[in-house]
């Protein structure tokens, strides 16, 4: 498995965006082959997300798809771009 972290430092607005718009964000990223599983996390000043896909062509996919959804979606709220963080899972562990 992969993941990839993609952390928006001072962009409140487009969080308040995706979190009112839940299922569009939903079918996105579910879209994406691979999918595993994507926590959205909201900070005092933005946030971060969290997406785990089988492979690396997923989270790749997955950031492509998510910057195209900002873009085409709210781009009023898009701010800066996010840092992207990814890597190989070396232990996975729920409930």
């Amino acid at each position: 498995m992969h993941a990839v972290i993609r952390h928006y430092r001072e962009n409140s607005p487009l969080f308040d965006e995706l979190e009112r718009r839940t299922d569009e964000v939903e079918t996105v990223i579910r879209s994406v082959s691979g999918f595993v599983g994507y926590y959205l996390v909201r900070t005092e000043d933005g946030g971060f997300s969290v997406s785990v896909f089988e492979d690396e062509a997923g989270t790749d996919e997955s950031v492509r798809v998510a910057a195209d959804w900002v873009r085409q979606n709210v781009p009023h709220a898009a701010g800066s771009p996010p840092e992207v963080i990814e890597g190989r899972v070396v232990l996975q562990m729920g409930r």
